[in-house]
């Protein structure tokens, strides 16, 4: 089962595209989707449609796993995330994926089994469950990486698709 994974921003877009076998999981690749801020806010978020779609056509997973977004100070930057989030959501359904969702809490507990975990105990936990020799770069690709993990370790039932 391939699964693809998006950390969703504005500015970045981390994705991660993972296979679930049937002793364990191996990479496929992982990036991110980048728009300048120089760019009108309507074609960052096109430029987001139009690479998403790219990314779904050329690995045709099986599914898609999103992180839901939390963020407590700046709610304008929150707000224009949340803009992208769902034209990636959008880009998705329209490319007829299933479609699955995770908050942070839910990421950080099915990586380390501690839901308040930091940022550096998901990043090595994706290192070390994947077998990569050092932790995914940038941040945002390591970000993706966990959510295509969760979904790969929490919810493979529920995708009724065979694993190999």
């Amino acid at each position: 089962m391939i699964i693809l994974g998006i950390d969703p921003g504005l500015a970045i877009v981390g994705f991660g595209v993972i296979e679930k076998l049937k002793n364990g999981v191996r990479v496929i690749d992982y990036g991110v989707i980048t728009t300048h801020k120089s760019m009108k806010f309507p074609d960052r978020l096109s430029a987001i449609y139009d690479s998403m779609k790219a990314l779904i056509e050329k690995y045709k997973p099986d599914c898609v796993a999103m992180e839901e977004l939390f963020f407590n100070t700046n709610i304008t930057t929150g707000i224009n995330v949340a803009h992208a989030r769902g034209v990636a959501l959008l880009c998705a359904v329209q490319q007829h994926c299933n479609l699955y969702e995770y908050t942070p809490l839910q990421i950080k507990q099915a990586l380390t089994g501690y839901g308040r975990a930091d940022k550096h105990q998901v990043q090595f936990m994706v290192k070390t469950i994947l077998k990569l020799k050092s932790i995914p770069k940038p941040d945002d690709a390591a970000d993706a990486l966990a959510v295509a993990l969760t979904h790969a370790q929490t919810n493979i039932v529920l995708s009724g698709t065979d694993i190999k």
